[in-house]
């Protein structure tokens, strides 16, 4: 299909030159440029096409890259991306070397903040809007936020700093929950009314005028405002939260009318006297109706034919998501203190399986992953059993909970960790390459299964016959063949390859990396290299007799999908050396926090984890 408007536009200059009554044609050949393009690569698909007339808006009303957008979440930005001259690269996708699927100040000067998780978006504008107050510098600082991160607490604490920056704008993309109801013609034409520049400049000068009036011009004023917020407060409702927060409330607009945001944002941008909150409306997945009828299942996609979908009511393939979901059905029967918690991701942790069998133990909180741990504390405290169910990513910014309102109380909440490990294709926001490293650091018992086996066996433990907190840890995605046929020993640990006879070499590892040592130890035994392979499930604590069989080798590697530094390979080592034992360790982890875009099997290649660096290691080793 061909896209005569889109090709002109390389820059948000380029943007300006067409005529604004061209921008809804645009906004339609954006929309199936993403839809070709993302159903190649795969990516974050609802959001994007949701928010295709107010990235054009934005881009042509604002004075790029003078002023800045803030997303939250980063991943909307795809259209701010094609339009900032980035639309070739866009086969690069989420693909190693090739473009990122959030904002990235190292990728262009038109993206200002990396922001991979959300409820961030408003305390970093207010920070950017401040050094520009600061500097004296000309421009705006705008966050782009869903509704949906006003389920996170983040964003009151930004809501409740804004002061008077009159260079902060606020746009609350709503596709979900209205937070104010249009009430109708009325609120749209007082929206029209006070956002042009003649309304603004007069207001300004009435008030000037009447606060030099002797004795009891401060009162005149005052007295007007209140009344203005009375009026305000009988057509727009609950719209007042906004502006007793100290913003000047614009809403509800048309999210997709490219024109009227348009004019609605350069209006605003040159007569700004106080803070912004637009309020859009918009639709997630709109132009493509699967999308819009099912944004859940279109949200993060993997490339796909979009003329043969599957059914969005089919259970997806089997994967250890799915597998954590329904194990945890089968325990929910029997155990009826069981309640389940996420954090927005009911779908990506495989627990809609647990809400449609028990809805009233379920709880989705929202983007608050602080208040999901805090509240299954609570639960705890009660005699409950809480599981929760967040992305290794997200977890770490429960940390202050996880010390004080978990350990410290040592409660009895399970932590299913889901993405753990080296994660593809988002790059380094998305990682879950710290869990083992800041849960060992507080104490926390964690289990890191390579099979589903594995997986269903533990997580039947730790619900019924442990207690405190404790963790289980597994990746995206599903099982090898080759992890398959391990099976499930029941062990915290497996020694594999014993039985060939003797090595002096030991190569430790847990989870699913546990596939590449795998192909490592196949590797080496072609050249007559013996090496013993260690696979652990238990992970913290390290099971108490491994030392001691450790001390049987003459050189020891660990290699584990996790920063290298405080990791549980680090831990290991020093138990080692503190035993006495004065052979060659080597660690293989991940050094570089910062991980490209990229398959699994590219990211442990990058990091030194494929099959060959661990054969290489041994050798090393041995001599």
């Amino acid at each position: 299909m061909q896209k005569p408007l889109l090709e002109q536009v390389n820059s948000p200059e380029d943007l300006k030159r067409l005529p604004m009554e061209q921008l809804p044609a645009l906004c339609g050949e954006i929309r199936s440029f993403l839809l070709d393009s993302v159903s190649k690569t795969g990516g974050h698909l609802s959001s994007n096409l949701g928010t295709v007339e107010l990235t054009v808006a934005l881009h042509y009303a604002l004075n790029l890259p003078q002023d800045k957008i803030l997303f939250d979440v980063g991943h909307q930005c795809y259209t701010h991306k094609i339009l900032t001259g980035r639309r070739e690269e866009f086969p690069t996708l989420r693909k190693m070397g090739g473009l990122s699927g959030f904002p990235s100040p190292r990728e262009s000067e038109y993206d200002t903040y990396i922001s991979g998780h959300g409820n961030t978006a408003i305390s970093v504008a207010i920070g950017v809007a401040q050094a520009k107050k600061l500097k004296g510098e000309q421009g705006c600082a705008v966050a782009v936020v869903g509704d949906g991160a006003f389920t996170g607490g983040m964003v009151y604490e930004g809501l409740n700093n804004i002061g008077k920056l009159n260079n902060l704008i606020v746009i609350l993309n709503d596709n979900k929950m209205s937070i104010s109801k249009n009430v109708g013609a009325m609120a749209r034409y007082l929206t029209r009314l006070r956002t042009a520049p003649g309304y603004v400049s007069a207001k300004a000068g009435t008030e000037q005028l009447l606060r030099v009036i002797p004795l009891i011009g401060n009162g005149l004023v005052s007295g007007l405002q209140k009344a203005k917020m009375f009026l305000r407060r009988q057509i727009y409702r609950r719209s007042t939260f906004f502006e007793e927060m100290g913003f000047q409330y614009i809403g509800i607009e048309d999210g997709h009318d490219v024109e009227a945001l348009t004019q609605l944002i350069k209006n605003i941008r040159a007569s700004q006297y106080a803070p912004v909150l637009i309020h859009v409306v918009t639709t997630k997945g709109k132009g493509y109706a699967p999308a819009e009828e099912n944004p859940g299942e279109f949200h993060g996609v993997s490339a796909f034919d979009t003329e043969h979908l599957m059914d969005p009511e089919l259970s997806p393939s089997e994967s250890f998501s799915t597998q954590f979901g329904k194990t945890l059905v089968e325990l929910g029967e029997s155990y009826p203190r069981i309640c389940a918690i996420t954090a927005a991701m009911k779908y990506g942790t495989g627990l809609q399986y647990f809400y449609r069998r028990f809805p009233q133990r379920f709880f989705d909180v929202g983007m608050a992953e602080q208040h999901a741990v805090t509240f299954a504390g609570g639960l705890a405290s009660q005699g409950m059993r809480p599981v929760v169910a967040i992305y290794s990513t997200f977890l770490q910014r429960s940390y202050d909970q996880l010390i004080h309102d978990i350990s410290l109380m040592h409660s009895d909440v399970l932590l299913a960790i889901d993405r753990a490990g080296l994660v593809p294709g988002d790059g380094e926001t998305h990682q879950g390459i710290y869990d083992p490293a800041f849960l060992s650091s507080v104490g926390i018992q964690t289990y890191s299964p390579s099979n589903y086996e594995e997986l269903r066996h533990w997580l039947k433990i730790l619900v019924r016959e442990q207690d405190g907190p404790r963790a289980i840890r597994y990746s995206r995605g599903g099982q090898t063949e080759e992890l398959a046929a391990l099976g499930c020993s029941g062990e915290p640990y497996d020694l594999i390859g014993s039985e060939s006879g003797g090595a002096k070499v030991a190569l430790a590892t847990y989870g699913t990396l546990t596939a590449q040592a795998l192909k490592a130890k196949h590797i080496l035994e072609q050249e007559g290299i013996s090496v013993h392979l260690i696979k652990l499930v238990q992970i913290c604590p390290i099971p108490q007799d491994l030392p001691a069989l450790l001390q049987n080798y003459a050189g020891v590697i660990f290699a584990e999908e996790c920063v290298y530094e405080g990791g549980i390979g680090q831990y290991l080592e020093s138990t080692l050396y503190e035993s006495g034992w004065r052979g060659r360790y080597l660690r293989l982890a991940v050094l570089d926090r910062h991980q490209p875009p990229g398959t699994v099997e590219e990211l442990q290649k990058y990091n030194g984890l494929d099959p060959e660096s661990m054969v290489n290691a041994v050798k090393e080793v041995s001599l």
